[in-house]
């Protein structure tokens, strides 16, 4: 299998109160654009030629990553005119793959950060002679997702929508995002509009009889669409969590980028990331963030499990828990930003302006 497309269609709309004019797969995790980590992944398992299935200010990906030789990876890039959905995006790509009829096509999801053994996936899918095998995942709480039962070897037996009462969840494993087509079998997607695989082409295949194939992997896995889970995400790939060839250094408690400037004294771990030229001032503490480049965190300041903007500034002695703050933001002395809160793009927040705490 030397073959992938990628899915990076999304607007990431959650995350754009940070960034508004970058899509998500482009906003640095552990260092490098998130993108970056799914490509080194795919090289690392053996894949040579990745198309990237754009629509959302696809124009960025291009100018970044290139014809992907800096990555020993041949990529090409298509663009949706309109919103395709997943089973639509693969289809509109079709005509770039190299791949004959019978042999297997990864694809895999930009919005998902996994752990997954690709290579033991598409082991799965030749030794099963499977038309489609998915990459599986079990949650402790499957409510919010829709249901993959399988049979004692592994081959699908339903597609389930998300269940509504105990009994309707008959198993916790969900579909994570990646998977191997036949070649020929993504030919059999209609063209020119838009298709979902979990709500169409799946069921539609079980249903015509096709084969579908489950792998079970425990392994790390985590929807990045949410901030929350974005900067836990980059986390735990600092953290070795994680696994990725990209990271830029060694794992370990945090990733300080060259040029980035740390006070002595200033406590900076679980994962946190200081991005180039950002400054983190004396008695700062920052725990579990990422800290985009150029932003400066005034001394005093703490930051928990937050993402900082690229050129904002967190002033002294601000408190900082579970929030996003905007590229180019200012918030001014002696604030605390609960979880939640968001603060947009280039916005200027006066000291003291927000609190929580007792005045004291």
């Amino acid at each position: 299998m030397t073959e992938a497309i990628l899915l990076v269609g999304g607007k990431g709309t959650r995350l754009r109160p940070m960034t508004v004019n970058t899509p998500k797969p482009m906003v640095p995790a552990a260092g490098v654009p998130f993108l970056t980590h799914q490509l080194a992944r795919a090289r690392a398992a053996g894949v040579e030629h990745i198309v990237l299935a754009t629509s959302y200010l696809a124009e960025v990906f291009e100018p970044h990553f290139g014809d992907g030789s800096s990555l020993g990876l041949h990529l090409e890039y298509v663009t949706e005119e309109e919103p395709l959905g997943t089973g639509g995006a693969i289809r509109n790509v079709a005509s770039r793959l190299r791949s004959g009829p019978s042999d297997p096509v990864l694809i895999f999801n930009g919005d998902i950060l996994t752990g997954l053994d690709i290579r033991a996936l598409v082991a799965t899918h030749e030794s099963s002679g499977a038309d489609v095998s998915l990459h599986l995942t079990r949650v402790s709480d499957p409510r919010a997702y829709g249901l993959v039962p399988t049979d004692d070897t592994g081959r699908v037996t339903a597609f389930l929508e998300k269940p509504q009462t105990p009994e309707e969840i008959v198993t916790d494993q969900i579909n994570a995002g990646a998977y191997v087509f036949r070649r020929s079998v993504i030919d059999t997607i209609p063209a020119g509009r838009p298709v979902s695989v979990e709500r169409e082409t799946f069921p539609g295949l079980l249903a015509a009889g096709a084969h579908l194939q489950g792998m079970v992997d425990s392994t790390y896995w985590l929807d990045l669409g949410t901030p929350a889970a974005f900067v836990r995400g980059s986390a735990d790939l600092v953290l070795g969590r994680a696994p990725s060839p990209a990271v830029p250094g060694r794992c370990g408690d945090r990733l300080i980028l060259p040029t980035a400037l740390v006070a002595y004294d200033a406590k900076v771990t679980g994962g946190t990331v200081v991005g180039e030229r950002a400054v983190v001032g004396e008695g700062a503490r920052i725990f579990g963030s990422t800290i985009l480049a150029g932003a400066v965190v005034e001394p005093g300041a703490v930051i928990t499990d937050s993402l900082i903007g690229a050129r904002s500034v967190v002033g002294a002695r601000t408190v900082v828990t579970g929030a996003v703050i905007g590229d180019g933001a200012r918030v001014g002395a002696d604030n605390e930003l609960r979880e939640g809160v968001r603060v947009w793009c280039d916005a200027l927040l006066p000291a003291g302006a927000v609190r929580f705490s007792s005045d004291q």
